[in-house]
């Protein structure tokens, strides 16, 4: 957890010492289990699973770059138009916790 918080804090830094938006998406976010194709979301995919075929539209997926790609569409979809990047239920609010009610950022101008 340590080594995350540190390189989430160096890449804020850098972002804020050469001026960019540094885009944090949700640890829930779908980005392997989503078809960047259709946009279709498989319900289960074990970690030992490295390709992959979109049931709904047939792509076939390299699960990692499946990933940075829908990654960076989310960040962008951010970016650009102020979208919010998180799953349509969370699993901490599967699990019976309530939603966080906190401000959405305003992006910098």
């Amino acid at each position: 957890d340590a080594s995350w918080g540190e390189l989430v804090r160096q890449l804020e830094y850098k972002c804020k010492w050469y001026g960019r938006t540094l885009i944090k998406i949700d640890r829930w976010f779908p980005s392997s289990k989503r078809c960047g194709n259709c946009g279709h979301i498989v319900d289960k995919m074990p970690l030992n699973i490295r390709e992959w075929d979109c049931p709904n539209c047939g792509t076939h997926h390299d699960r990692d770059i499946n990933a940075a790609k829908n990654i960076l569409a989310a960040g962008l979809a951010v970016a650009v138009c102020g979208a919010t990047v998180r799953p349509e239920q969370s699993k901490s609010v599967k699990a019976g916790a309530k939603p966080r009610k906190g401000q959405k950022q305003k992006p910098k101008s």
